[in-house]
């Protein structure tokens, strides 16, 4: 009864206060999707919010990660977690994260009690989640200076890590659990999916570029701003030399988004449809707002509005994720003016 209870609330209130858009998109899906699909999003953001607590330096961070990760794999204890908990729970800001770290124990219950084949698929899409992650934390070590990744392939790298491997986990979990999944077959679907999460994983990089450069990560390639001899320091006071690379992603960011909506277009059944088309249409809106702020999006915090979230997501569920709707809502938020 208890483990019931836990497992209730993990996916009903701790879900819903830490993700802004998601909680919205999983409630669609049919509930054999819906438990592995909660549970690996609590537990990637977990692993985010460790990676992301600033009091604590990289090398520490990058420890506990590691420790987290063991855990996840079922390689050690989950009595383990107990020192993590107790030492990152109260260094939270936000007190909704603060619960996320305190609720680990009680996430790791959770997935043993799931059948095998949704349990290595959780276990997988995480091994690649923190590896992204500990590689963040490898790369920018000191944020006193701004440091970029080397290569583009470094950024796709990332990007597939922290995102892409989102898509292919997706993809494996809706081809086992329903029943005709999709018009293209698993591999189609698992290559669109993976380009799908890449593209979205880059559209929080350039809506958040601005802010990462003052905390010293630049994702966008050093080989690629050498060319302009541009340094990655120099990006916030020459935003006008920086646009020609920050355009060429975003039009990258907006094919991927493309390879999203191909991909929903192939799923049959009309709930899961929904679930996956939401972040295209929510990311084809945030490309539209960026490209409208121009040089100006690296000193603004740029965010859809919640109500036009929700706008998109009444439209959609309330014509059965019609195709036809679909392509509509996405055009519209592509060419989306003020």
């Amino acid at each position: 009864m208890k483990t019931e209870f836990s497992v209730r609330r993990l996916r009903g209130a701790i879900l819903r206060s830490v993700s802004r858009s998601f909680y919205l998109s999983v409630r669609l899906l049919p509930g054999r999707l819906r438990e592995p699909v909660s549970l690996a999003y609590l537990l990637a953001r977990a692993t985010d919010t460790i990676a992301d607590t600033a009091d604590i330096p990289p090398a520490i961070r990058a420890e506990k990660l590691q420790t987290l990760s063991g855990a996840i794999q079922g390689q050690s204890s989950p009595d383990t977690i107990v020192d993590l908990v107790g030492s990152f729970a109260p260094l939270q800001k936000n007190s909704d994260e603060s619960a996320l770290i305190q609720s680990l124990p009680r996430c790791l219950e959770w997935l043993e009690n799931f059948d095998p084949a949704d349990r290595t698929d959780i276990r997988l899409v995480l091994e690649k989640i923190t590896r992204g992650q500990t590689l963040d934390l490898q790369r920018f070590v000191k944020a006193a200076e701004v440091r970029a990744l080397n290569t583009a392939s470094d950024l796709d790298e990332y990007t597939y890590l922290v995102a892409g491997c989102v898509g292919e986990f997706w993809t494996r979990l809706c081809f086992r659990h329903v029943r005709k999944f999709a018009k293209l077959d698993e591999n189609e679907m698992s290559e669109l999916g993976k380009r799908y999460g890449m593209g979205l994983q880059l559209i929080n990089i350039l809506r958040d570029a601005g802010s990462d450069l003052r905390s010293g990560r630049c994702y966008f390639p050093e080989e690629e701003l050498a060319t302009i001899r541009l340094t990655s320091a120099d990006i916030i006071r020459e935003p006008d030399r920086f646009r020609p690379i920050y355009r060429k992603w975003r039009e990258k960011a907006e094919a991927a988004l493309q390879s999203g909506v191909e991909y929903s277009l192939a799923i049959r059944n009309r709930r899961v449809r929904a679930a996956s088309v939401l972040p295209a249409l929510i990311g084809a809106r945030t490309l539209a707002l960026l490209r409208e702020a121009g040089g100006t999006a690296l000193n603004r915090k740029i965010k859809v509005p919640r109500q036009e979230v929700r706008s998109m997501i009444s439209s959609v569920v309330m014509t059965l994720a019609s195709r036809r709707k679909i392509e509509a809502i996405f055009e519209r938020a592509q060419n989306y003016k003020k």
